[in-house]
């Protein structure tokens, strides 16, 4: 589970709060702003180091004088992380421009090239191996270990069932980009993928079906996934 500021104790919050706005600190002036004893101060930095979110720095001493700088701690990438961020928002703005300012083209070309580096970087490890083979190891297309991806065997071939799509706040507004997934699965496995269920469309996950007996165009790349058949309404 990936944890915000808000779900950590108040302590250790007071103290995370104290390197963001204050940058690296000594236990000396940690102690002097939180109102606290070296010796929590120091129990309390000793846990937030074995969580990863906070480093000892020992800065370099300007000076000839004895005695070694005192160590003073920081946030590390993934402490600062605990911290809201809106990458999501990011990267929705960055695709808009690409699209308004260079076009539909340029756009499609920028999804392309994302969909052309996950096939070069899983074309490696695809080698030698079955069409059932590579779908299990693809059950790590969204990453290492995809605790809610599962592969499921049903006639006709197989089905990618995903419940935890990392890209989902994107892939709600610019449902385009899951075009590059689509792509990416097809090429990989040598055959035809589409997706029968999608966020999108309220199904609260993403089924991708891989078609056994039809065969994908090996000189095929990148294509935008076509929009499914709008059900009748009743």
């Amino acid at each position: 589970m990936t944890l915000n500021i808000d779900q950590i104790s108040p302590t250790r919050r007071a103290l995370l709060d104290v390197f963001k706005q204050r940058g690296p600190s000594t236990i000396a002036e940690l102690a002097e702003r939180l109102e606290m004893s070296g010796e929590a101060i120091r129990q309390q930095l000793v846990q937030l180091q074995r969580e990863g979110w906070v480093e000892a720095v020992v800065e370099r001493a300007e000076t000839s004088a004895a005695g070694r700088p005192p160590a003073r701690f920081r946030l590390t990438a993934s402490g600062d992380h605990l911290f809201p961020k809106n990458y999501d928002a990011l990267a929705v703005m960055l695709l808009d421009a690409v699209a308004g300012e260079l076009g539909k083209p340029a756009f499609e070309k920028v999804l392309a090239a994302i969909a052309d580096g996950r096939v070069r970087d899983w074309e490696p490890r695809m080698r030698g191996l079955t069409l059932a083979e590579r779908v299990q190891a693809l059950k790590a297309v969204y990453g290492t270990g995809d605790p809610y991806m599962e592969v499921e065997k049903v006639r006709g071939g197989f089905r990618l069932i995903e419940r935890n799509c990392p890209f989902l706040n994107i892939a709600l507004q610019r449902p385009a980009l899951c075009s590059v997934t689509v792509s990416a699965l097809s090429r990989l496995l040598g055959v035809r993928v589409v997706r029968e269920e999608r966020f999108q469309h309220g199904h609260g996950r993403c089924v991708f079906r891989v078609v056994s007996n039809e065969a994908a165009d090996p000189k095929q790349g990148f294509a935008l996934e076509p929009e499914p058949a709008r059900e009748p309404a009743k």
